[in-house]
């Protein structure tokens, strides 16, 4: 069940706030817990003992790690547990495809479907534990708890990945009133206009390019930036908001990164909860950059390699991941003095970088990247533009620049700035108005609407 749909906005979500508020403070976490259970059953019925089955070993070896008995091999179990489960359901059939090109051999796929979410809740159950081994908190204080933390509905299929310490008082004792309500409702809906309103239709235009040119071998990478920006910033914000609803506080995950000024900074700004959750459990454990030159070059490529392999089981990833370390160790060493420097040039460099990035990341072989690259700099026999080109740059110019706008701080900035004026009065009055409008609108597009992907379920 998507967020972005009927049957959660106008069924799910209603029922279980109305039995939240109803219910005593000792048994909210029971509630959520059942209905996050629920909500996944409704998305992977069979693949809900897997979800089950990882919170219950997770909870039971950090209790034991945290006892100091053998604490290093129960880590290590953990490790093997938590990757090795990722890698049965996610990888074989990438692993059995590679094997049989390499060795000319025909051993038959697995055809194994992936858990929903089993990248995200893989690695906040295997962060939980690390986190226990390296004394930052106590285990959870029982195993409710601890299967509610990892399951909570909100940010279980995409995200954010929260950290336990994060909303360790929130697990136990958190409030939950009107002001929370309001603002998480605010939060959600904001987020599911960004990816019903803008996302969606921007994945829509880019299907819509069919003829090759030079123009629209640019535009369809960057509608797919905007779209996976604005689809999974979305979710983030939902997720966010529903936390709130609930009485938590999620971290953000997204600080504007396509206004970043390299690449460096663009990954301080994009999907910052897996940034961290990689620095943190992978790079710095490497050494981080406190050692030779070689080997910080050797943590960078590994933590990108990782990054890449842990989107998906295609060698785009891989190769998008690689991509990124190539462009981070140049930025480090060689070019980043440079580029500081600049006012304008830092900006257009990242998102070139950026853009070609994502068009990595949307091919689905490596001839498709190369065929697309050769279209972009005008190495293929193309055209620069046509007429079907030119039709949709003007028919969809204004969602264009509402698109261009909305991945900057301006609008947020301006709204701010006129709540600390006497214009606070009006924009008190208007909000509620335009979020009422937005849910609106957004329900009218939902049902008549065919086109409604999320594109981080695929990971």
């Amino acid at each position: 069940m998507l967020f972005s749909s009927i049957s959660f906005i106008y069924y799910f979500l209603p029922i279980l706030l109305i039995i939240y508020f109803l219910v005593p403070n000792k048994i909210k976490n029971f509630v959520l817990l059942f209905f996050s259970l629920f909500f996944y059953f409704l998305g992977e019925p069979k693949y809900i003992l897997v979800l089950i089955l990882s919170c219950i070993i997770n909870y039971y070896l950090s209790k034991a790690i945290y006892k100091k008995k053998h604490s290093k091999l129960l880590l290590l179990l953990a490790i093997i547990y938590n990757i090795g489960q990722l890698l049965i359901f996610k990888y074989t059939d990438f692993f059995i495809s590679n094997i049989n090109n390499i060795l000319n051999t025909n051993i038959p796929f697995m055809y194994i479907i992936m858990p929903i979410g089993i990248s995200f809740f893989t690695f906040q159950a295997l962060g939980y534990v690390i986190d226990v081994y390296n004394k930052k908190h106590k285990p959870a204080k029982n195993l409710l708890t601890f299967m509610t933390y990892v399951s909570l509905f909100p940010q279980l299929i995409a995200g954010p990945i929260v950290r336990y310490s994060d909303i360790e008082k929130e697990m136990t004792k958190r409030e939950s009133n009107f002001s929370k309500l309001s603002d998480g409702i605010r939060r959600f809906i904001i987020g599911l206009s960004k990816k019903v309103l803008i996302a969606n239709t921007l994945g829509e235009i880019a299907t819509l390019l069919i003829k090759e040119t030079v123009v629209s071998a640019w535009l369809k990478p960057v509608l797919f930036t905007l779209q996976i920006y604005y689809d999974f910033s979305g979710y983030s914000d939902m997720a966010i908001g529903l936390g709130l609803m609930f009485g938590f506080r999620f971290l953000e995950n997204f600080n504007y990164p396509l206004i970043a000024s390299s690449i460096t900074d663009f990954w301080r700004r994009w999907h910052m909860s897996l940034s961290s959750w990689f620095r943190d459990y992978v790079y710095i454990p490497l050494g981080g950059n406190k050692v030779s030159k070689l080997k910080h070059i050797r943590n960078i490529f590994i933590v990108w390699f990782l990054t890449g392999f842990w989107h998906g089981a295609s060698w785009n990833f891989i190769i998008w991941g690689l991509y990124f370390g190539v462009i981070l160790v140049i930025e480090k060493y060689f070019l980043k003095k440079y580029i500081d420097k600049t006012k304008v040039i830092k900006y257009i460099y990242t998102s070139i970088i950026v853009v070609i990035s994502f068009l990595i990341f949307n091919s689905l072989t490596t001839s498709e990247i190369i065929h697309s690259l050769k279209n972009m700099f005008f190495i293929n026999n193309i055209p620069f533009i046509n007429n079907e080109t030119l039709y949709y740059l003007q028919s969809n110019l204004i969602l264009l620049i509402i698109s261009f706008i909305g991945v900057t701080p301006l609008i947020k900035n301006i709204i701010n700035r006129l709540k600390e004026t006497k214009a606070k009065k009006v924009i008190d009055i208007l909000e509620p108005i335009t979020l009422i409008a937005l849910l609106t609108l957004v329900t009218a597009f939902l049902i008549d609407a065919s086109f409604n992907p999320f594109l981080y379920f695929r990971f």
